[in-house]
């Protein structure tokens, strides 16, 4: 501590006198540290009420290190974040610096990555173009195979394949026509080489006759050979038939001894098995007689003991009801001996003096006292055994009427709680009756709904039946334009290379259906077929004649009688 500050603390100042205080001037900090002291002197305080010899001063080398040593975390912090910065700087400007060289083991490899990526970019492009070009070829040949299909399906309807048919009939009409008037061309170049023809054909056949008389010598020869090659095969295939069968035989005997030993075999085993079946059985027998006899041992030793024991408290109570005889007898034999007693001591007595007399008199009545005593402790003690069998009589009758009067409160509480029982179970099912008919009327307004429901599908499904009914006709208006176009196209081609169309024009009339009827055309056009109502099931013409005329006139009158179309005249 240096000497001002020595000063300081005792609160003077170098070069001023103690009357004189300076004024105080706190330093660039601000800051004193002050204690209040009572009584000092007026020259050692402050305005404030500081005294001067407890204010210590700080220089500002001591304050600025206790303020670094109190932000030395923080500035260390800021430091370490600092250098931080700084590293990550340099490393960025180095990375910055560094990353655009080609020399570089790491220029050179981002480099290739960059053309791996610029040829995968390009690589993926060409694929993209080929899969469009790929879909769009796909594209193409399904729509050219849905065309085919369509094409096929359409040449496999049946008025298609009939008009094909018919096609085909003209095409063989047109052929046979060809061959006809080829036929006849040749019987024109060759009617004056017949003679020839006929030489030529005469001596092909002899030779065929001899060739084949040749090949037939030939075939029997060969047939002779191999009839004799098969019987030697058939004597061979016989002796080898012999040998197996001799050898089946020996194998069917043995196989047969086989089977008799073990035949024997097994009934020995049988034996053994039922012998020791047997034996079980038996054994199982006499257990079940010896456990029925221990049973009924044990049974009859049961019912000894319990005659026994009946015999013994049949003896028992025989002795008890004997003993209390006994007893009674002895008391009475007792009682006898001692009046005999008495009276001989009385007769003895009245010899002697009267001293005497008034001793056994006095004797006989302390006797008499003694014996009335023990009788009266009897008696007394027999009416409290009468008194307390009385009271406990009472007590549980009193507690019978107690258990009683619980019984009857208890019933009554147990009819009380059934009949509110009866009541809530009354109440329940009234409202499981409104309950059972609010569903039933939420029932009958689904159903109502539901029905409602059903006859708008059956409505919707009508009207979609009859929607398709009409694209269905529309669809078979266009298919019949499509159809005589078709026919039309072939029948003109047809026409125009010489051949019959008559097939091809019956084939492509008007309406489909393949019949001789009408043509409906409230049914799409459809051109139905009527059989005959016979076993025959031919099918009606579609001409009308005469003769039609008279049937119908036979069975229904004249038709201009009337102005209904009866029968299947047209």
């Amino acid at each position: 501590m240096s000497q001002a500050e020595e000063l300081v603390r005792h609160g003077r100042r170098k070069g001023l006198s103690r009357g004189n205080s300076p004024a105080q001037q706190p330093d660039m900090s601000g800051a004193f540290q002050t204690s209040s002291m009572p009584l000092q002197p007026s020259g050692m305080m402050l305005p404030d009420g500081s005294d001067l010899r407890q204010v210590t001063v700080l220089s500002k080398g001591d304050w600025n290190r206790i303020q670094a040593q109190l932000d030395r975390s923080a500035r260390e912090s800021e430091r370490i974040r600092s250098e931080k910065e700084q590293k990550e700087a340099l490393k960025q400007q180095s990375k910055d610096l560094v990353k655009n060289w080609s020399n570089t083991i790491a220029g050179q490899r981002l480099k290739k990555l960059e053309a791996r990526k610029i040829r995968e970019a390009k690589e993926e492009e060409e694929r993209v173009q080929i899969d469009i070009e790929e879909a769009k070829f796909q594209a193409a040949r399904r729509k050219e195979a849905i065309e085919q299909a369509k094409t096929l399906q359409y040449y496999q309807t049946d008025r298609v394949k009939g008009f094909h048919g018919a096609l085909m009939l003209t095409e063989v009409l047109k052929e046979r026509e060809e061959q006809i008037k080829l036929k006849q061309a040749r019987q024109k170049a060759y009617l004056g080489k017949d003679i020839e023809l006929l030489k030529r054909y005469q001596h092909e056949l002899e030779e065929g006759i001899l060739q084949d008389q040749k090949k037939a010598i030939k075939a029997l020869k060969d047939r002779k050979v191999v009839a004799n090659f098969q019987k030697a095969q058939m004597k061979e295939h016989v002796n080898q038939s012999e040998i197996e069968q001799q050898a089946d035989f020996k194998e069917g005997v043995e196989l047969k001894r086989q089977v008799q030993h073990y035949n024997a075999e097994k009934a020995k085993i049988e034996a053994i098995r039922r012998n020791e079946k047997e034996d079980l059985m038996n054994s199982h027998l006499q257990s079940v007689a010896n456990r029925d006899l221990i049973r009924a041992a044990e049974q009859q030793k049961e019912e000894e003991e319990e005659e026994e024991i009946r015999i013994f408290a049949a003896a028992k109570k025989k002795m008890t009801k004997l003993r209390k005889e006994r007893e009674g007898e002895l008391w009475q034999k007792k009682q006898d001996r001692v009046n005999k007693m008495v009276n001989k001591l009385d007769s003895q007595l009245k010899a002697k003096a009267d001293d005497e007399d008034d001793r056994i008199a006095l004797a006989v009545a302390e006797r008499e006292a003694l014996r009335e005593k023990e009788m009266y402790e009897k008696q007394s003690q027999f009416e409290q055994t009468l008194t307390e069998m009385s009271e406990h009589r009472m007590e549980q009758m009193k507690q019978r009427e107690e258990a009683q009067r619980q019984e009857r409160r208890r019933e009554l509480e147990a009819l009380a709680l059934k009949m509110e029982a009866d009541k809530l179970f009354a109440e329940k099912q009234l409202e499981k009756v409104k309950k059972q008919k609010k569903e039933a009327r939420g029932l009958k307004d689904f159903h109502v709904k539901q029905m409602d429901e059903k006859q708008d599908v059956i409505l919707q499904a009508e009207k979609e039946k009859l929607e398709m009914d009409k694209q269905n006709l529309d669809l078979l208006a266009v298919e019949e334009q499509q159809f005589q176009e078709y026919a039309k196209k072939v029948i003109n081609h047809c026409d125009k290379g010489g051949r019959n169309t008559y097939p091809l024009k019956k084939a492509a009339r008007e309406g489909h259906g393949g019949g001789r009827g009408p043509v409906f055309e409230g049914k799409g056009g459809v051109r139905p077929s009527y059989l005959v109502d016979d076993n025959s099931g031919v099918e009606l013409p579609h001409y009308q004649a005469a003769s039609t005329e008279e049937m119908k006139y036979a069975h229904v009158g004249s038709s201009a009688n009337t102005s209904k179309r009866l029968g299947f005249v047209w």
